[in-house]
Formats: structure tokens, C-alpha cells, sequence
């Protein structure tokens, strides 16, 4: 049975990582990005990592950064892949592969040509296309992405306010390779709430069992 991957990204603690383990998620992030609510240093990041059990997958997600600060942080804590998540060039995209996701936001004028431009790049290993419209639990139409994800030969991540109670519903439709949750797992910005964390990899797994 085909299985959706999951990432809960903006872990900041070992209580959280252990949690995403425990629930059956994929994989976890840690956010380099200053200005965020779930920001940590490498640093941090590698203390939790250090404590992570076997076959949980890492994610650094960056935003903008130099090349310089993002093999600084991966010297430091060297991650199983990385996403960026900003207005990166096609040459930082390189520099900074492989084992890479490029993050995109959905704009239904200029998804096609995204899509068309990233998957001819060696190094984007995988695509995230954030679908959120504003605010925790409010994501588009996943219809709207729907024939772009069909016609996509890279695998396809999925993200933007998806909660434990909206995530089947993108599953279902989308069929994507993963579904990626921030705020929709969370008590407060950058607080993990365990009990979210496990009913959303739960929902995901109904979903695919459907």
C-alpha cells in the first residue's frame, strides 16, 4: 500500500523530535531561519539530533541564505536533506545540493512554469509547494493543485495550513509522497503540542488506509 511521508518541521526541543518519532513520523526540521518563531542555531539542532532513535530522517530548511551560512550550519549539523524556502536562484540551488527540496508558494499564474523550471535542476531531489492562504488551519484548494501534482515525475510535498483535521483531505486528493506541518501541530508559534502531533500523523494514516 502506498505510503505519504510525513514531516513536522519547526522542532526546537528533544521532548518534540522524540514525540515525532514516537507518532511515526518521517521526518523532522529544524529552522534556520533568525527571524522565525522557530528559529534554532546548528548548535541546538544537533544537540536534538544527537538524540534522535534510528531511520528518523532530518530536514534544515533555510531561507535566503548565503552559501557561506549554509555550509557553515551544515558543517555544524549536517541534516539528511535540506529545503529551501525562499527566492533562491537556480545557481544557489545548485551550490547547495543535492539532497534538496525547493520550497515554492502556489500561485495558480505561475505553478506550471515553477514546477517546469525546478524539475529540470539535478539537485532539487523533491518539490514542496505550500498551498497556505493565511493563518493556522487555513489552506486552498488542493483541488487547484491537483493536475500539476499529476504530472509531476518529481515526488511532491505538500504544505501550508494543514492541521490533524484537514490533512486527509489533501492526502485523498492529492496523493502527494509527503505532507509537511508547522503551526497546524502547535499550541503557540514554535510550541509543539504532542497530542496535535500524533493525531495528525494519525489522520494522514486513515487517510492513505482510505
Amino acid at each position: 500500500m502506498f505510503r505519504t511521508r510525513i514531516k513536522i518541521c519547526g522542532i526546537r526541543d528533544i521532548e518534540s523530535a522524540i514525540a515525532c518519532a514516537e507518532a511515526g513520523a518521517d521526518a523532522i526540521g529544524f529552522v534556520f531561519v533568525k527571524a522565525s518563531p522557530r528559529a534554532v542555531t546548528p548548535d541546538e539542532a544537533f544537540e536534538i539530533q544527537a538524540s534522535l532513535p534510528p531511520f528518523l530522517s532530518t530536514v534544515g530548511l533555510f531561507k535566503n541564505a548565503s552559501v557561506d551560512f549554509f555550509c557553515d550550519a551544515e558543517e555544524t549539523c549536517p541534516t539528511t536533506m535540506v529545503q529551501l524556502h525562499g527566492d533562491e536562484s537556480d545557481q544557489v540551488i545548485r551550490q547547495c545540493g543535492p539532497n534538496l527540496i525547493k520550497a515554492i508558494k502556489f500561485d495558480a499564474a505561475t505553478i506550471a512554469a515553477d514546477l517546469a523550471r525546478l524539475s529540470k535542476i539535478d539537485e532539487v531531489d523533491a518539490i514542496l509547494v505550500d498551498g497556505s492562504t493565511g493563518g493556522q488551519g487555513t489552506a486552498f484548494d488542493w483541488n487547484a493543485l491537483k493536475p500539476h501534482a499529476d504530472a509531476l515525475e518529481l515526488p511532491l510535498i505538500v504544505s501550508g495550513g494543514l492541521t490533524p483535521e484537514n490533512v486527509g483531505d489533501a492526502v485523498r486528493i492529492l496523493r502527494p509522497f509527503a505532507v509537511d506541518v508547522s503551526s497546524g501541530v502547535e499550541s503557540a508559534p514554535g510550541v509543539k503540542d504532542l497530542g496535535r502531533i500524533a493525531a495528525f500523523c494519525e489522520a494522514v494514516r486513515r487517510a492513505d488506509a482510505s
